[in-house]
């Protein structure tokens, strides 16, 4: 039993899996991040572009 619980410790089958998930899961993180920032600047231009097209068509 001894040898068995040594070997589950020392076995590092797997983890690289878990680090490219965890990786996964920091850049799909960051980019929701930088998604929901742009939002913003990007609702602002089609405001812009919006006032800018009634004006023209007045």
């Amino acid at each position: 039993m001894k040898n068995f619980i040594s070997n589950f410790l020392n076995d590092e089958q797997g983890q690289d899996l878990i680090e490219y998930t965890l990786l996964m899961a920091f850049i799909a993180l960051a980019s929701a991040a930088i998604f929901i920032g742009a939002g913003g600047s990007v609702a602002n231009i089609w405001s812009s572009a919006s006032t800018q097209l009634s004006t023209a068509a007045s």
